[in-house]
């Protein structure tokens, strides 16, 4: 069962990377081709020679940007179908598609809404190349500690089933998990590292951007499992039933 769950989430994974390299080629890489404009701009201004290209803007905008998003989404697919393994029949009554919604919402809230809104995602011409390391290991704590304060809820929530009514332990444990997180804002340090000179509409545009990359990836994946599981399980007695 498992096995079949990892390929059915592979194969949304996979339709969904073709949904998210859409969205982000027609509205992402105009402003990512603003932001290097920019960029440019700012080293003309202040004398300094432009970065060596390794890789082609024409390649980075096509094939580079298709490869990153389809294996992204392949890999988030088969973590999807796996949490939902553990999920199903763990939730009470809730049926696979209504699981399936649920954990991608989980997914999308717990991998990568909380680390945007601590560290919001920035156009690559933005940020001082000798703090990329620390940068990079302060936006994947917080992934961490999402999912740290994530386990430490649901465990929450399972306990308090037996002690109170079940819409009381649920809300509980999602106050906690986000109690834990606004700790986790407060304690963790700000990071600001884009020029007075960059455009704020330019900076918007490209957060939003990719906030609704991954909108359409966790919502695809977790639709379109949680319809193809249903149908998938709603077969398997009639096909059980006609091989006895």
């Amino acid at each position: 069962m498992a096995r079949s769950f990892l390929i059915r989430g592979m194969l949304c994974g996979l339709v969904a990377g073709v949904l998210v390299f859409l969205f982000a080629k027609y509205f992402g890489e105009p402003n990512v081709d603003g932001a290097i404009a920019v960029e440019d701009q700012i080293q003309q201004a202040a004398g300094d020679p432009p970065d060596p290209v390794l890789v082609s803007r024409a390649l980075q905008a096509t094939w580079g940007l298709f490869t990153g998003t389809m294996l992204f989404s392949i890999a988030m697919g088969g973590i999807f179908s796996l949490v939902f393994a553990f999920s199903w029949r763990r939730l009470g009554r809730l049926g696979v598609r209504a699981t399936a919604a649920l954990v991608a919402l989980g997914g999308f809230v717990t991998f990568y809404l909380m680390p945007f809104l601590k560290y919001p995602a920035n156009p690559p011409s933005i940020g001082n190349p000798e703090t990329i390391g620390y940068r990079t290991a302060l936006y994947f704590g917080v992934v961490v500690l999402s999912i740290i304060a994530l386990v430490a809820a649901l465990n929450l929530g399972r306990a308090l089933l037996g002690r109170m009514e079940r819409w009381h332990a649920i809300m509980l444990a999602v106050a906690t998990y986000f109690v834990i997180m606004i700790a986790v804002d407060l304690v963790l340090p700000n990071i600001n590292e884009v020029p007075s000179v960059f455009p704020a509409a330019l900076l918007w545009q490209f957060r939003m951007v990719a906030l609704g990359v991954q909108v359409i990836l966790w919502t695809t994946v977790g639709l379109l499992f949680g319809e193809l599981t249903e149908r998938a399980l709603a077969r398997a007695p009639s096909r059980a039933l006609k091989r006895a």
